[in-house]
Order: C-alpha cells, then structure tokens, then sequence
C-alpha cells in the first residue's frame, strides 16, 4: 500500500478534521512553551533552578524548592506518555504527505529520540547530574523544531499542494 501522498486524496472532512486536530494540538503544544519560557526563562540556570530549586540564594525573587521525587517521576511519566502519542499521531499524518522522504522520515524518528533525551535528562538533572540541563535544552530545541516543521507540512500538504 502507497501511503506518500495519500494525503492529496482525502476527502475534505478529514482534511478539515486533520487541520482543526493540527491548530489545537499547536494550542496546547505552545502553550506548554510558554509555561517553560515562564518557569525556566529557557535558559540552562532556569532549567536547573526549576527542577532543584533555589533555597540557597538568598537574593532570589522568587523561591523554589528541589522537586520531590514523587513530583519529578509524576512529570517525566506524563510527559514521556503524552508527547509520544503527540508525535505518534502527528506521524502517522506525516507519513501520507508527499514531502522528501529523508525529512519525512527524520521528523517522524527524532521527536521520539528528544523526548527520551528531555526527559530522562529532566530526571538525571534532579538526579545531581547537572550537566543533563544543556541536554534536556538542545533536546528540547530539536522536539520543538520537529514539531514546528511537521505540523506545517502537513498544514501545506494539505491547504496549498494540490496533487
């Protein structure tokens, strides 16, 4: 079975479902940018401070406090579950574009390679490997792009390439 390109030969109701899934989906996933842009200022200090707090700096403007364990295992669980069906599903819509194969197939592979990286990194930072924050931001950066550039193909395969 041909699935590249399958997307040009879908009926109009899914297209349009597939766009409203896409615009939402950015809703949320943008959304959970702007919570990190806010708690961690996306900057390797904030990711640290974040997730092992700052009780030692007594200049601080705002307190925060190491996570629990607890706390960071419930973090990394949602988010390793969440994201990967995110990407999953984006994927699959992914695979029926007509884009180069070799992009299609790095932006349908990596995400899943970042979310281990982010968040397994999110958990040996909390772990006292401090290092791991400038792992969890390239990764972070590279889910992000992914995400961007999928979600735009598959919104321009859909909206202007007419096969």
């Amino acid at each position: 079975m041909q699935i590249h390109g399958l997307i040009h030969q879908l009926p109009k109701e899914i297209k349009l479902v597939i766009m409203a899934f896409l615009v939402v989906l950015s809703i949320g996933f943008y959304g959970g940018l702007s919570f990190v842009n806010n708690t961690t200022s996306m900057q390797p200090a904030g990711v640290e401070t974040h997730y092992l707090g700052n009780e030692s700096d007594e200049e601080a403007s705002v307190m925060k406090f190491k996570k629990s364990e607890r706390e960071i295992l419930t973090i990394v669980h949602n988010h390793i579950l969440s994201m990967s069906v995110i990407f999953f599903l984006l994927s699959l819509l992914l695979s029926t574009t007509s884009i180069n194969k070799k992009l299609k197939y790095f932006l349908m592979i990596e995400p899943f390679l970042s979310i281990i990286l982010t968040f397994g990194g999110i958990y040996f930072l909390w772990s006292g490997i401090n290092w791991f924050k400038y792992i969890v931001i390239i990764s972070g950066i590279f889910m992000t792009l992914s995400f961007i550039i999928a979600t735009f193909s598959i919104g321009y395969q859909i909206l202007v390439v007419k096969k």
